[in-house]
């Protein structure tokens, strides 16, 4: 599924709409035992404002094999980009060694990732 949260501003209602619609959303994905979303994020107050924050985002989660992932690119914060991108950057002049071990979860600026383990869903290892 791929989903446009590019209306999300105080002045036209785009906030209340999405509000009101994202949980229902999320908790008909949380039936599923393997789930893939692609979207792309903006929350600013009014269109065509700068963005307070945006992103793109991909979300996904296998509960038979009981791990879970995100991945957030162009992350910006007030038009600036902001991620572990931009930290390693930062860090690897100084800090190499601690630069290469975050680099697992992004390395490009406004990128950030990570997978978690879910609990154990028999229901899901059943399935297959």
């Amino acid at each position: 599924m791929e989903y446009s949260k590019r209306d999300i501003t105080v002045d036209d209602g785009g906030a209340l709409r999405f509000l009101v619609a994202e949980p229902a959303r999320f908790a008909i994905s949380m039936m599923t035992c393997h789930y893939y979303q692609k979207d792309h994020w903006s929350v600013q107050s009014t269109a065509g404002a700068t963005p307070w924050v945006a992103w793109d985002g991909q979300y996904w989660w296998d509960k038979a094999a009981q791990r879970a992932g995100a991945r957030l690119t162009n992350f910006r914060i007030n038009g600036h980009t902001a991620g572990i991108g931009d930290v390693i950057a930062a860090l690897r002049p100084s800090f190499p060694d601690l630069a290469d071990a975050l680099s697992d979860y992004g390395q490009t600026a406004g990128e950030t990732g990570l997978t978690v383990a879910l609990p154990y869903d028999l229901r899901c290892a059943l399935a297959g």
